[in-house]
């Protein structure tokens, strides 16, 4: 893992490009869907793939290009591939590794998202698939079927904050030969590098922190030169899942000050988890940081910092995470995270209302739960409008 002062120099030059005819020093946005040819036989060559350039933007733009490649030297990458939305990476990333009679394995707590994409949607394809409930390995290898063609996971998970060892589950893969998928959204390559402990591919929502405004929308898929071109021609041009590039260059912008943003917070959230830990009002506190938390110590081993999201279960179920959730005045109730602003959600009624309930719950994601991204305010601020909502 890069130490953090090359790491700075990558998020703010890697991948960038100026513009040479006017001297601009920003990566101009290309807003344009396609490009000229000099001839039939150029454009031909640029649309085969045997020469470099661009045609069409669904097939590639040079703004696009420039978060791309951004993307692929920050996780120590052969290439990437930018996508309209996070969960477009997650679909495509996973339709490029299996088809028809093929079966996956997959963490059971995962974003919700994703996890009624593997659930609902890969049976309709033909893809059977197998939820580990359990952390450990063993568990994961015990699922692996002859015709297991992937296994996908995310750590830390959404919402419930689980840990998965990250070297572990990739030996696994690689011993069986079964590509590994892995969606480092929750720690951002700042904060984890899941390609260095020998994963397949990394897929990230750009909308969150990477974006880090909250006002783009965007997903990158990390991983093999071979794999990447495959999953643009035969994948996401049929699909149509691409990234308009004003939002890739927006994430551009935002992935410039990623070095800055996450210490301070990772830091909020070290001393909010203490204050909801020690609350009466809380039943359980989710968060690698604590050292009650069962993965604190494989966290602190495969991690730069815990990152700045957590859960927490408040003493009386449903309705008390609710008015919980209606109670602040600082956080804003939004179903996102990574923004600079402080976001609040109850889990049960928003992001996993769609998974059946006996299903959520063996997920972790008990009827009280709220989750909470925490963002760049004072975090005395912040402390105060959960006492008050939760005394409330």
């Amino acid at each position: 893992m890069p130490d953090a002062r090359r790491f700075a120099t990558l998020a703010v030059h890697a991948g960038e490009a100026g513009c040479p005819a006017t001297g601009a020093l920003d990566t101009p946005i290309y807003q344009s869907t396609t490009f000229t040819a000099a001839s039939a036989a150029e454009m031909a060559a640029v649309y085969g793939g045997e020469q470099p350039g661009f045609m069409y933007t669904r097939y590639g733009n040079p703004t696009i290009r420039a978060l791309e490649e951004k993307m692929a030297a920050l996780e120590g990458g052969e290439a990437a591939l930018a996508t309209a939305t996070g969960m477009a990476a997650i679909s495509t990333a996973i339709l490029g590794c299996v088809q028809a009679g093929d079966h996956v394995v997959a963490a059971q707590s995962l974003y919700g998202g994703a996890y009624d994409f593997i659930r609902r949607v890969l049976p309709r394809l033909g893809v059977d698939r197998t939820f580990v409930g359990m952390d450990a390995v063993a568990d994961f290898e015990k699922a692996v079927r002859p015709n297991t063609r992937l296994i996908y996971f995310e750590t830390p998970s959404n919402p419930v904050l689980g840990i998965l060892d990250i070297a572990a589950l990739a030996r696994l893969g690689q011993a069986r030969g079964i590509p590994t998928i892995m969606d480092n959204t929750f720690a951002t390559p700042l904060l984890q590098r899941p390609l260095a402990r020998g994963v397949t591919v990394v897929v990230h929502s750009a909308t969150k922190y990477l974006c880090g405004h909250g006002d783009a929308m965007g997903g990158v898929i990390i991983g093999p030169k071979n794999y990447i071109a495959e999953l643009n021609r035969d994948v996401l041009r049929d699909f149509g899942g691409v990234i308009s590039p004003f939002n890739a260059w927006l994430i551009l912008r935002g992935i410039r000050t990623l070095h800055v943003r996450m210490p301070v917070h990772c830091a909020n959230a070290q001393k909010i988890a203490e204050f909801l830990e020690g609350h009466p009002r809380v039943e359980r506190v989710n968060y690698p940081g604590l050292a009650r938390h069962p993965g604190h110590e494989l966290a602190g081993r495969q991690m730069e910092a815990f990152g700045a999201m957590m859960s927490f279960e408040v003493k009386g179920g449903y309705e008390a995470g609710r008015r919980v959730m209606d109670g602040v005045r600082i956080f804003a109730r939004a179903a996102s995270l990574g923004d600079t602003r402080s976001l609040i959600v109850h889990s049960a009624s928003t992001s996993h209302a769609a998974v059946p309930r006996g299903e959520r719950l063996a997920m972790g994601v008990s009827d009280g739960l709220v989750r909470l991204s925490i963002g760049l305010e004072a975090v005395e601020d912040l402390i105060e409008d959960l006492g008050q909502a939760l005394a409330a």
